[in-house]
């Protein structure tokens, strides 16, 4: 299925397919580590990397904004990947993409990536908050540390699972981890690395993979 409701602290979770959580109960959807401009600040190092990821990323949130009632878009850290990442380009197709939606509340809790990036421009309309930002019951952050009082949802460290089959295949995929202290979100962004989750880790495993969201 394309997303896989779950019950969390008493709230009704949606985890979706294209590495993101739709929470009707705040009519937010929420992402991890989006990394916008990091293919263009490599290639500022003269590293040879793909382009296009900073539209492909920005194009499947509009599919995941139009197919879902969203009032909000919550950042859960690393918006920007760096302050290489400011090229005028890339600058420019965000405001194109904000002014989509426009009224649109998207709130940004920093991230390490974002401490050194900056704030994103005024002109993005973007509400940026220092973790943890609690939004009942959870403590909203980017670091997966846990909160003396509310579960967590964060990411910051992009998890995977490795499926391995019996004649040594191997794939691996994004997953989302959630468990009762911290919960993880995969990365959102086209550019990123993973950590791979070790088989009979605590929490409950979701993969997200081929349009499906499923439990392991």
């Amino acid at each position: 299925m394309t997303h896989q409701p779950i019950e969390h602290c008493g709230q009704t979770l949606w985890l979706l397919a294209d590495k993101a959580i739709y929470w009707p109960g705040r009519r937010a959807l929420l992402v991890a580590d989006l990394h916008i401009g990091k293919a263009a600040s490599y290639r500022a190092l003269h590293q040879p990397v793909p382009r296009g990821t900073t539209a492909a990323t920005l194009a499947r949130l509009d599919a995941l904004l139009a197919a879902h009632d969203c009032e909000q878009l919550i950042v859960l850290g690393d918006f920007l990947h760096a302050r290489t990442a400011r090229a005028p380009a890339t600058l420019a197709r965000l405001q194109v993409w904000r002014e989509r939606h426009e009224h649109l509340h998207i709130v940004l809790i920093r991230g390490n990536h974002d401490r050194n990036a900056g704030d994103p421009p005024a002109s993005l309309r973007i509400e940026v908050k220092d973790e943890p930002w609690i939004l009942e019951p959870f403590a909203l952050q980017h670091e997966p540390r846990p909160h003396t009082m509310h579960p967590v949802l964060a990411g910051h460290v992009h998890p995977a699972f490795v499926l391995r089959g019996r004649a040594r295949q191997r794939v691996r995929l994004p997953c989302f981890l959630i468990d009762e202290s911290v919960s993880l979100l995969p990365a959102f962004g086209e550019f990123t690395g993973g950590w791979t989750i070790a088989p009979g880790a605590a929490g409950r495993i979701y993969l997200a993979g081929a349009g499906r969201v499923w439990a392991l």
